[in-house]
Parts: structure tokens; C-alpha cells; sequence
């Protein structure tokens, strides 16, 4: 029902009103989602990641061959109707063996981006909001960042591969001790963005008036501050995401990852090293998975990195 003046020019009921306020509401997902669909190379990075997820989430369910089953007299054949990705040197299944690795290799990714994040997040701030700590977690930081990555991860998984199999198994313990060596050696980046973002963020008024009733530090941290650096948080954990993948697959073909028993991407590329000349699908396949996926998920970096930058949107 609208209200008419003397002038017969009809005036919005409050409720139509609010009905066009609602319309034109934009919240900052909203606007960030707007933003990330206008990238193109965006969208096709999301759609690749969907689709390899669901290569491996839904090709069990679809394609049922066993990835351990051995058939000797089936060894190396080229791709087929009757094995799509062709089989290895010992007639399992490629197919197969390439969705059972995605799983193993995702995981990976996903758990040691998971604790990279908390540790940097954690580190960047503390080091950000107290101002006591600054100084000792940046030059903590700094030497962390100075440690050479590769030789050390390898010297740790050296080192205690044998005793984390024995208390958690063969699988479970290497699972275990690859998320765990990458996602330590991997906060750095992450907490110096977080601890800038801090300092930028700690200033302003909110934050202090915050401080002005009595909060707590914990919860200023949490409540208001954390929320608000949430945007490089998130472009950090695509990219920790690609990197966990592939420093596992780096641990795998040198021979430090799972088993020969357990298919990863890098442990396929491992093994099909030594028959590219003949079989060059053993190692074209996994291969091609490991560089769409860390594609896949640097566009999505950058567009989450454009879309979630007040300064980007139009």
C-alpha cells in the first residue's frame, strides 16, 4: 500500500523502503565474490581445483580398479579403453593410482597449510599487538626465514621417519611427520604479513576504544583485529596450499615420502622416472596433476588477493 499527496505523486511505504535498502546492500564477501567472478583466470583456477577435487573425491566411487593390484603381463601399456592412463612397470592401473595419490597429495596440502596458518597467524599477532614481543618473534622469524628449507626438511625427514613409523605406523607416521616438518617451516611469510596488517590495524579507533573499556588483550586480538586482517590470511593459505604440494612432491621423487606402496603425484613421478623414455605417461600424468593444481590455486591467490583489496573494486 503506497501513501498519495495532493500532487497524486505516489510515496514508498516503509516497508518498500526497506525492502529497496536490503536490495541495495552490499556486504564485503559479497562485493569480494562480484570481484573474483570478474577474473577471469580466476574462475577458470576454481573450476580446475573443483574439478581435480572431484577427480579424486568421486573417481573411487566411479572407477573401482584396485591402485595396489599387480598384473604383470599388463605391465607398461600405453594408454587404452581398457586403462586410461596407461599402467606402470608393473601392470597397476595408472587411472587408478593417479586419483588414490590426488587424495594423498591434497590432504597433505590442505593439513600443512592448516598449521602453517595457525603458527603464523599466532606468531604475527603477538608480535603485532604486544609490542614487548615485536622484537623476538621478528628476530625469530627472520632466522627461520634464513634457515635453508630444502636441505633442512630433508635432514628432518632423515632423521625421524623411522621412529614416527614405528609409533604411528608406516603411513600414519609419514603422514604425520611431512605435514608437520612442512607446515613448521613454512609460517614465515605468513606472520610477517599478519604482523603488518596488525600494526596498521591496532591504531585505529575501534581497537582503542577497545582498549579504553577494559577489554582484554586476548579478545581485542580476536574479536577485532583478527577479523580484520582475515583478507591477506586467506591469500596466504592458497598459496601454503600450493607449496605444501609441492614440497611433498619434492620429498616423494627424491624417495623421503610415503612408501612405494602409497601412491602420491610425486612418488608416481618418482617411480616413473626411469621408463620415460618408453613410458612417458608414468610421469606426463601425475605431472600434469601436480602443475594444474599449483595453477589452478595461484589463480585463485590472485584473484582473492585483487577481489579482497578495498582499493581493486569498482
Amino acid at each position: 500500500m503506497t501513501v498519495t499527496t495532493s500532487t497524486d505523486q505516489p510515496v514508498p511505504t516503509t516497508l518498500q523502503l526497506n525492502s529497496a535498502i536490503r536490495k541495495k546492500q552490499r556486504t564485503l564477501w559479497g562485493d569480494a565474490w562480484a570481484q573474483f567472478r570478474r577474473n577471469n583466470l580466476s574462475m577458470l583456477g576454481l573450476f580446475i581445483l573443483v574439478a581435480l577435487i572431484l577427480f579424486c573425491l568421486v573417481g573411487p566411487l566411479v572407477y573401482t580398479t584396485d591402485p595396489s593390484y599387480i598384473d604383470v603381463l599388463a605391465s607398461e601399456q600405453s594408454p587404452s579403453m581398457e586403462y586410461p592412463m596407461g599402467t606402470d612397470d608393473l601392470g597397476r592401473d595408472g587411472l587408478a593410482r593417479n586419483i588414490a595419490g590426488g587424495r594423498i597429495s591434497l590432504a597433505v596440502g590442505v593439513v600443512a597449510m592448516l598449521l602453517s596458518i595457525f603458527l603464523g597467524v599466532t606468531i604475527g599477532l603477538l608480535s603485532g599487538y604486544i609490542r614487548q614481543l615485536d622484537n623476538l618473534l621478528m628476530r625469530f622469524t627472520d632466522m627461520m626465514l634464513a634457515l635453508p628449507q630444502l636441505p633442512l626438511l630433508l635432514v628432518i625427514i632423515m632423521l625421524f621417519r623411522e621412529t614416527l613409523r614405528g609409533l604411528f605406523g608406516p603411513v600414519m607416521g609419514i603422514f604425520i611427520l611431512i605435514v608437520v616438518v612442512i607446515g613448521v617451516l613454512g609460517w614465515m611469510p605468513t606472520a610477517r604479513i599478519v604482523r603488518g596488517a596488525v600494526l596498521s590495524i591496532k591504531e585505529k579507533e575501534f581497537v582503542e576504544a577497545a582498549t579504553c573499556v577494559g577489554s582484554r588483550r586476548g579478545k581485542i586480538m580476536t574479536s577485532h583485529i583478527l577479523p580484520n586482517v582475515l583478507s591477506p590470511i586467506i591469500v596466504s593459505a592458497t598459496i601454503g596450499v600450493a607449496n605444501a604440494i609441492l614440497n611433498e612432491s619434492v620429498l616423494s621423487f627424491l624417495g623421503l615420502g610415503f612408501p612405494s606402496d602409497i601412491p602420491t603425484w610425486g612418488r608416481l613421478l618418482y617411480e616413473g622416472k626411469d621408463f620415460l623414455s618408453r613410458s612417458p605417461w608414468m610421469v606426463l600424468w601425475p605431472g600434469t596433476f601436480i602443475s594444474l593444481t599449483i595453477l589452478a590455486i595461484n589463480f585463485i591467490g590472485d584473484g582473492l588477493r585483487d577481489a579482497l583489496d578495498p582499493r581493486m573494486r569498482g
